[in-house]
Formats: structure tokens, C-alpha cells, sequence
């Protein structure tokens, strides 16, 4: 697997001082620290978890995001979602494996998967601030994490969220 951190570091929990600047400078969090560690522990068992690149993970509330690089997604997914379940086991946070830097649709597609986006518009407010508004197909009951969504969309993107359903399409 392919951090910011070296493998060295990882593995050692000894932050080498090149890691130990990333750490410093807020690039690279505790919790990135502690993925990183059990992704790479699950490497021996998936060995498609050679080829993934960890970008960092943010959590808020009960969900967990994790970022790893383009076209990384399916090999997280693979082998019948255990690595998912694992991570949720070990967190106790329901998982959310989302693409780095990928653009604003593909992003909140992933990040409100498995519900279907109807629509995505930006708001433009009076006081020169901007929303977007995303319209899910289905019943707010069937999303049970739409608060931890939304702060996840503002601290990886910047995105204010207002989140609606459409329930007769």
C-alpha cells in the first residue's frame, strides 16, 4: 500500500523526521497515522491492497471516509466487502470509500452511495456565500447519516450542503 508516510514509518510507528514534518504541518492526521497502520496489517490477507493509494480519512459522528487515489475504489471493494467490514469493526464507524481529488459529481456520488442523486445545483445566497443542493431519490429515513455527510462534504471540499428528497420520481 502507498501512503503519504513511508512504509518504514508505518510499519515502525517511529516517524522518520520527513513524516514527522507531515504530521506537524497538518498534512498527514493521528487517525491517517492509525488507517494507514491496520490497512497495511490487512495487506498479507488482500493483496490487492498493494496497489492502493491512502490519502487520508476524516470522520464525523458515526462515518469514517477514507480517500485513496484514482481508480482505487474497486480494489477497497473487492473480495466480497471484508476489508470494508473489517474497518468498520475495528472503527465502529460506518465506512465511506471515496476517490482523491476527484471532481464535485463523482465526489458526492460516492459520498451519498448507495442512494441515487437526482439533481445537483449551486445556490448562490445574498451574502455572497454559495450551497449546493443535492436531491436524493428515495425517503430521508432510508439515510441515516446525512449530518456526518454533510460535515465530511465541508471539510474535504469546502461544500455546504443542503440536502433534500424527492420521493415520487
Amino acid at each position: 500500500m502507498k501512503t503519504e508516510l513511508c512504509q518504514f514509518c508505518l510499519r515502525s510507528g517511529i516517524l522518520c523526521p520527513k513524516c514527522r514534518r507531515k504530521v506537524e504541518s497538518g498534512k498527514v492526521s493521528q487517525l491517517d497515522i492509525e488507517i494507514g497502520r491496520f490497512l497495511l496489517s490487512l495487506e498479507e490477507e488482500y493483496p490487492s491492497l498493494q496497489d492502493v493509494f491512502f490519502h487520508k480519512s476524516i470522520e464525523s459522528g458515526d462515518v469514517l471516509a477514507i480517500f485513496v487515489g484514482r481508480g482505487d475504489i474497486p480494489r477497497i471493494l473487492s473480495h466480497g466487502g471484508k476489508i470494508i467490514k473489517a474497518l468498520e469493526q475495528k472503527t465502529g464507524k460506518t465506512v465511506r470509500i471515496l476517490e482523491y481529488q476527484s471532481d464535485e459529481r463523482k465526489f458526492l456520488e460516492d459520498l451519498f452511495a448507495p442512494m441515487d442523486i437526482l439533481t445537483i445545483n449551486h445556490i448562490w445566497l445574498p451574502d455572497g456565500t454559495t450551497e449546493t443542493r443535492v436531491i436524493l431519490k428515495g425517503k430521508k429515513k432510508n439515510m441515516k447519516y446525512i449530518e456526518a455527510l454533510k460535515d465530511i462534504a465541508r471539510k474535504a471540499k469546502g461544500l455546504v450542503l443542503r440536502i433534500e428528497f424527492a420521493t415520487n420520481m
